[in-house]
């Protein structure tokens, strides 16, 4: 169901990939919700994914191409995009994370540096990256609204999310850094969304991934939350709604975050 939540605003979605990817259902609810969007991503994941097939459902929207580890890239995505919308942007979904120690099954006490620094330059100084250049060029509307995806593992230990929880936790700082800097320039909120886990392309490739995801279904007393819930709460972060919420990291996980022990957990233990 819409609410023309958005109607008339505009905005930037990274990260969309395939159906799996909650860019992908947040690019969807927002074009539902009345907003014009952008897609972007780096243009290696555009090859492999279907990115094309999600700008026809969005109303035949942009697809501009950005690595986000290069501010010329980000730099011309802005330009194109304000170009487009012939101004500024009212929203940004940052929701980039790639670890390639994970993928090479390196364990977090045997890290390639290498590897670890791209990690992180990908998936936490791009969203400095995205802010810093948005702020130089004035390209973020007042009282517009910035969302990044992080995971509660910035805060506790999932002994398999090795250093992309290192990784969350930078972004997440980086979001409450910059967070009031650009409230104070042009009253725009910078937000996290501490997801629940979720079968999303990336996602899956932690190691020891269902074993997450039925843990996380039975500690939280509403259940993990869907891609599509996430799109739905990011939807409302991105309205006029939540206009004094900034500098924040948003569980939505269905309780999971102050739980400390479920009936559930309990009774599978116990057996």
């Amino acid at each position: 169901m819409a609410y023309n939540l958005l109607k008339g605003k505009k905005g930037i979605i990274f990260g969309a990939l395939d159906e799996n990817s909650i860019a992908w259902k947040v690019a969807l609810r927002c074009h539902e919700e009345g907003a014009q969007i952008v897609l972007t991503n780096a243009p290696v994941a555009m090859r492999m994914g279907e990115i094309k097939k999600l700008a026809e459902h969005c109303g035949n929207a942009p697809v501009i191409g950005a690595d986000v580890t290069s501010m010329e890239d980000i730099q011309n995505l802005f330009t194109q995009a304000m170009d487009h919308f012939g101004g500024q942007v009212d929203f940004i979904l940052h929701s980039v994370g790639m670890s390639v120690n994970m993928r090479k099954g390196n364990p977090y006490t045997d890290l390639n540096y290498d590897f670890t620094h791209k990690t992180f330059d990908i998936s936490a100084m791009s969203l400095h990256r995205v802010l810093q250049t948005a702020y130089k060029m004035d390209a973020i509307a007042e009282y517009g609204s910035v969302i990044a995806l992080t995971y509660i593992a910035a805060q506790r230990v999932f002994p398999t999310y090795s250093e992309m929880a290192d990784a969350k936790a930078l972004l997440e700082s980086i979001a409450r850094s910059f967070g009031y800097h650009y409230a104070k320039k042009n009253k725009v909120r910078v937000n996290t969304v501490s997801q629940s886990p979720t079968k999303t392309t990336a996602g899956s490739g932690v190691k020891g991934f269902d074993g997450f995801l039925t843990y996380a279904e039975k500690m939280s007393p509403l259940g993990n939350a869907t891609a599509q819930d996430c799109a739905n709460y990011c939807v409302t972060l991105f309205s006029d709604l939540t206009r004094m919420v900034t500098m924040q990291n948003l569980f939505h996980d269905g309780g999971f975050s102050l739980t400390g022990v479920s009936d559930d957990i309990i009774e599978q233990m116990e057996k």
